[in-house]
């Protein structure tokens, strides 16, 4: 069900928008909720959901497709429910691919009709996974035309986080090396097209059928980690490790490749898993503490610099995945659609490892 609320009396759009309202308001539109953590079958598809007013930044979308993301699937089961258990029920997703439908009085940068493309921070609590997504205007920017919904919705979460990592966190320039532990999923992936196009030299690790496309993306190594010693088959040092994978082995093997004064990330911080064991108010500061630590012992022992990393709304960067993506540089395989409808199904073969590339919902 779809509400519309019409502001026509005003009569001129400038006067409409200088009030801080839109001209046309969707108010209630079909969403899948999360009620309670747990597996797919918590899933409910509801046909009224209430949608915000927006903010003066805010920019409502019409949503085409959304990707799923290891993050959708985690949450579902419980990860953060520090956090999040207040804040039942959820809409979970955070990529998104459509066309504005509404914006608050202060865009300026999209108007209604164009077809953009993004993705919400990873705390936010009304997702994507719904006919109409809420997202800031920085969130947010023009589609390729070259690229579809379905596959411009598999970009931005993942190369968010890729380029968090890259551009704000080690701040790689021309000519420097990268190392991706786990070049096969989406963040490793985007990172290694991400790298390559600014110029660096790239190894990764990957399973057996990801070697041919992270080496047509552009890595110069790829070793198979499933049959080869990492430690023996990569050779010299790098400027940064990337570990999208985490736990001690990767993050050792991390840490021992790079050169001093490089950069180890992790997308794999303990702040979530720490809160939700202790709660926020004792596992925040353990894990903050943990964290130091770490970086104190690193820096230390190697002469390195240790972080997590999670993505972030980033204009600038998600300007750069658009004209990457537009140039055909920036590419997430899609191994998968569904229909909205079949959310649970898709959950379940994400949770069944059934599929191991994206899986993409779509919205008719």
């Amino acid at each position: 069900m779809q509400v519309l609320k019409a502001y026509r009396t005003i009569g001129i759009n400038d006067s409409v928008r200088s009030l801080g309202f839109v001209r046309y308001m969707v108010t209630r539109c079909r969403a899948v909720v999360l009620p309670r953590f747990g597996g797919p079958e918590m899933l409910e598809i509801r046909p009224d959901v209430e949608v915000p007013d927006l903010k003066r930044n805010e920019v409502l979308v019409r949503t085409r497709a959304v990707s799923i993301n290891p993050l959708d699937t985690r949450m579902r089961s419980g990860y953060g429910r520090s956090l999040f258990e207040p804040l039942l029920p959820l809409i979970l997703g955070r990529d998104v691919s459509g066309e504005v439908a509404a914006t608050g009085a202060s865009v300026q940068s999209l108007s209604v009709g164009q077809e953009v493309f993004g993705a919400l921070h990873p705390t936010a609590v009304r997702g994507t996974y719904a006919d109409y997504a809420v997202l800031s205007e920085d969130e947010l920017t023009l589609k390729p035309v070259s690229v579809t919904h379905v596959e411009a919705s598999a970009i931005p979460f993942a190369a968010l986080t890729a380029w968090r990592a890259l551009k704000g966190t080690a701040r790689i320039t021309e000519g420097q090396s990268l190392l991706v532990i786990g070049g096969g999923g989406a963040v490793g992936f985007s990172a290694i097209q991400l790298s390559v196009a600014a110029g660096c030299h790239v190894a990764t690790t990957c399973g057996s059928k990801s070697i041919e496309r992270v080496l047509a993306a552009g890595a110069e190594q790829a070793v198979d980690y499933t049959a080869e010693d990492i430690e023996l088959a990569i050779k010299g040092k790098f400027d940064a490790v990337l570990d999208t994978i985490g736990g001690p082995e990767t993050e050792r093997l991390g840490v021992n490749f790079l050169k001093r004064g490089g950069h180890y990330m992790t997308l794999h911080g303990e702040a979530a898993s720490l809160a939700d064991a202790y709660g926020l108010a004792v596992g925040l500061p353990v894990a903050t503490a943990v964290l130091l630590k770490k970086r104190l012992q690193y820096w230390y022992s190697h002469g390195i610099e240790y972080s997590y990393i999670y993505m972030r709304a980033d204009a600038e960067g998600l300007d750069e995945i658009r004209r990457l993506s537009e140039a055909g540089k920036l590419k997430i395989p899609v191994d998968k659609t569904f229909p909205i409808i079949q959310v649970k199904e898709a959950h379940e073969a994400k949770d069944k490892r059934l599929i191991s590339g994206k899986v993409v919902l779509e919205f008719d």
